[in-house]
């Protein structure tokens, strides 16, 4: 049933895929953590037009599938801009933007569970309204929602396997290339699942640590 002979010589070739992997679950969580904080920010702000963008954005991306978000971006756009998109750019966008909805989610549940008493205190000090927000609010917050951030991180690793229907060399794209080189898929494609499962399992125990560290601090 299993004929590993023939796969083996090509692991190297399937483990390059962890670089690709890993540059666009970096970079997509970058994008997605920057504009989820910005989204976050609108969603429980006074100005509506930003609220209702935020809210509308939110509801866009977390309402339609990712790959079909991805292959709008790598497929579609060009007719719009008049030029390629390289596969590698359009899954970082495609995903950093698909994260920021979710991620803006867990910020705003993040900053309202916050007691409220702290942003009393600080406008009674006079405390101005942005630094409120960075000195004070958002480092509790990012505290209090560290684990589920860890887990939006591990999900984004595994969802990068879709990827591969625009041809980014990533762990899944080059495990099909060497089934149709073998013309044996599931050797191949077990290994892969092995590499998911080893990465997932390190992000798990890096993001254990990095609690455990924090909670020490307190």
């Amino acid at each position: 049933m299993f004929d590993f002979t023939a796969v083996i010589p090509s692991i190297p070739y399937i483990l390059e895929g962890i670089g690709v992997t890993l540059q666009i679950v970096v970079f997509a969580t970058i994008i997605g953590l920057v504009l989820g904080i910005l989204l976050a920010l609108c969603k429980i702000g006074n100005i509506k037009p930003l609220k209702w963008f935020a809210e509308f954005y939110t509801s866009i991306f977390r309402g339609t599938p990712l790959v079909l978000q991805l292959m709008i971006i790598y497929y579609a756009m060009p007719q719009i801009l008049g030029f390629n998109i390289e596969a590698m750019p359009a899954a970082i966008a495609a995903f950093g933007l698909n994260s920021a909805a979710y991620i803006s989610e867990i910020i705003r549940a993040g900053i309202n569970a916050v007691d409220k008493g702290q942003q009393e205190a600080a406008k009674a000090l006079g405390v101005p309204y942005s630094k409120m927000m960075k000195d004070i609010i958002l480092p509790q917050a990012m505290k209090n929602i560290l684990p589920s951030l860890m887990n939006e991180f591990i999900t984004l690793n595994k969802e990068s396997a879709i990827v591969t229907v625009i041809g980014a060399l990533d762990i899944m794209r080059r495990a099909y290339v060497v089934g149709g080189q073998t013309f044996r898929y599931l050797e191949p494609l077990l290994i892969a699942g092995v590499i998911y499962y080893v990465m997932t399992l390190v992000l798990t125990f890096l993001g254990k640590m990095i609690e455990k560290r924090m909670k020490r601090s307190d």
